[in-house]
Order: structure tokens, then sequence, then C-alpha cells
């Protein structure tokens, strides 16, 4: 995985995260996803990135992506997408306002129908 890559999954689970303030539990689940694909530069990159506006971080995010995603494939993509998702239930729950947050980005990605086709299929 790409510096880029690593930094725009990072970014992806912390901007879904900040929506409601980042909290222990998903400030462990980054550290934990960092650790897994050696990218604590990254991380320490997205958290400078949401620090300058938390406020408009999602939106600068999406363009962000909209780079960093040329280079990958649609099932990267999902992948990508189904991690936040996973990363979001993990800790209990996901809020209206961050299942939105994804579908938007799915739609940017042009993967929309194969998320909610996972959210869908997805057992409880």
């Amino acid at each position: 995985m790409t510096s880029e890559q690593k930094k725009a999954l990072l970014l992806l689970k912390a901007v879904i995260f900040n929506y409601h303030g980042l909290d222990d539990e998903e400030r462990k689940i980054l550290e934990k996803t960092a650790k897994e694909i050696d990218g604590y530069e990254e991380l320490e990159w997205v958290n400078d990135f949401i620090a300058q506006d938390h406020f408009s971080s999602f939106e600068r995010a999406r363009g962000f992506f909209s780079n960093a995603i040329q280079t990958l494939d649609n099932q990267t993509r999902l992948s990508f997408l189904v991690q936040a998702w996973d990363a979001n239930r993990a800790k209990g729950y996901v809020s209206e306002i961050e299942a939105t947050s994804l579908l938007k980005l799915s739609k940017d990605w042009n993967i929309q129908k194969e998320f909610v086709s996972f959210v869908r299929n997805r057992p409880n």
C-alpha cells in the first residue's frame, strides 16, 4: 500500500469518526489501523489535516480523495468504504450522518451500487 493509499484509508475513517468528536475507542481503532498498515506518519498527517479545520474536514477530504483514489480499482475503493463501515460498527453503531457520508463518498467514487449492496447484505 502506498503512502497516499494509507492516507486515504486513515483519512476516510478519521473524518467519519470525527462527525461526533473522536472518542477514545475511535482513536484506538485509528491507531490499530495505522499499526496494521505501518501508517504512523500517515496518521499524523491525517490528524493535522483534520486539526486545520475540523468543521470543513469532510469536504476537504472529498477533494483529497478525488485525486488519491484515481489509481485504485473499484474493489479497493469498496474495500476502503467497507473498512470504514466496519470500524463504525465495531464501536457499536453507525449514525445517520456517518452512513450518509459513506454513501456520498461511494457515489463520488462511482461505487454506490456496490456499497449499497454490501450494506444491505451485511449480517448484523
